[in-house]
């Protein structure tokens, strides 16, 4: 029996690249929604993590404030750890001291599939923030917009709509520091943390009645751009759809 000839191998050739073009992006689409899969379980994980809390300590939700600098650290935080640092931003230990830990143990939950971002070829340590109207009165005490409600227990919240309040959301690589997503309900400064855009232009969110949902960035103009050159429109669509869930009057 003879061999192949140069063209049939060729074809044989040609055939194997074609399945493969076909292939990749169904293999790709895939992998994308596992990603997304797991960011959503972590989340999940997570916000159970915050009602077990609240039930060992009298209905308190986990404290969430703003950490300007190491000296003035909230050692009962939910998590602490400031990803714009190089000294924390892969540093577990100080993940390991928050207040949820004892609750959401596996350090990979607090980081989404999706983030590749790193510090000096590291991957950083989380990739969540809590929503800021939730676990302090900071909020309510220092915007320029008065009459919305923060959050400190979980009666508060069910007195609220619980399914219409998220409270801790994937943020932006650009713009994660500490573990305080704000939301100025005031318009002064929108998105000034920024969602994240690595689920096909989405972010997800866990939501104070436990359910999670991914929100995809559809206005155009929702770009992030590094150093806030880019500024968004009070009336940007996406950004107006997230103060609807962030906090209540």
């Amino acid at each position: 029996m003879g061999g192949f000839t140069l063209v049939e191998l060729l074809l044989v050739v040609a055939i194997i690249a074609l399945l493969a073009a076909m292939l990749l992006p169904a293999l790709s689409s895939a992998a994308s929604k596992g990603r997304k899969a797991g960011c959503l379980n972590n989340l999940k994980q997570l916000e159970i993590a915050g009602h077990l809390y609240a039930g060992d300590n009298d209905g308190r939700l986990p404290e969430n404030q703003m950490e300007p600098s190491p000296e003035t650290r909230n050692t009962n935080a939910w998590v602490l750890g400031n990803m714009a640092s190089l000294q924390e931003s892969t540093n577990t230990a100080l993940m390991r001291r928050g207040k949820l830990f004892p609750y959401a143990s596996p350090t990979t939950l607090y980081r989404c599939p999706g983030d590749l971002s790193s510090t000096r070829g590291v991957p950083r340590v989380r990739s969540y923030s809590m929503n800021g109207w939730m676990g302090s009165r900071y909020m309510e005490l220092h915007s320029n917009a008065t009459g919305f409600r923060t959050f400190l227990r979980e009666t508060e919240l069910a007195s609220s709509a619980p399914a219409c309040l998220w409270v801790i959301a994937d943020e932006h690589e650009g713009t994660i520091d500490d573990a305080f997503f704000m939301v100025t309900m005031d318009n002064s400064r929108p998105f000034a943390s920024f969602p994240a855009t690595r689920h096909d232009k989405g972010y997800s969110l866990t939501f104070a009645d436990g359910h999670t949902e991914t929100y995809k960035l559809r206005d155009p103009k929702t770009r992030f751009s590094a150093g806030l050159a880019y500024q968004i429109s009070p009336e940007n669509a996406d950004w107006l759809k997230l103060k609807q869930v962030t906090t209540t009057r």
